[in-house]
């Protein structure tokens, strides 16, 4: 369980701060949940804290794994397929996991690929969203501004 004040990674959404835990009544039934203000942009997600495993729910990750992901974002592209709906796929799966490593490659991969051709607009999406979830957590770790997470992701890859 965790606590008021500490920094998680919401798998799709992002890396935030809980800002408290509240008792709901929701369709009927009680639960506990954490109310997470994300650090990027004004989002707030109440997360139920008894489904936080099955959502894939993880404390941020720690400087040196944030060297890690941002060695991922300089590293070669994987390859992926030419059709844009099995890449899509491949590329959904990816950010479900919640890694950051896996977040990095799907960054990483569609910005690459938007250089040398345009991406569809579900993979546009794809990549904004990615990126927030990766500036996100950045935020968190180094403690710098949304502007400097980005220019941070821009320099690695």
């Amino acid at each position: 369980m965790y606590d008021v004040g500490d920094k998680i990674v919401y798998p799709m959404h992002g890396a935030g701060i809980i800002e408290k835990i509240e008792e709901k009544k929701i369709l009927g039934e009680i639960k506990e949940y954490y109310i997470l203000k994300v650090a990027f942009g004004e989002l707030k997600i109440m997360i139920p804290v008894d489904a936080c495993d099955e959502i894939g729910v993880r404390t941020i990750i720690g400087a040196e794994e944030l060297e890690q992901v941002l060695d991922v974002l300089k590293d070669v592209s994987t390859a992926m397929p030419d059709n844009w709906n099995r890449r899509y796929r491949e590329n959904m799966e990816r950010l479900k996991t919640g890694d950051a490593r896996e977040v990095a490659a799907v960054v990483r991969n569609l910005t690459r690929t938007d250089r040398t051709k345009k991406l569809s607009a579900g993979e546009k999406k794809m990549l904004t969203n990615a990126r927030q979830i990766l500036i996100s957590e950045i935020i968190l770790v180094r403690g710098i501004d949304s502007g400097r997470a980005d220019i941070l992701i821009n320099e690695a890859v």
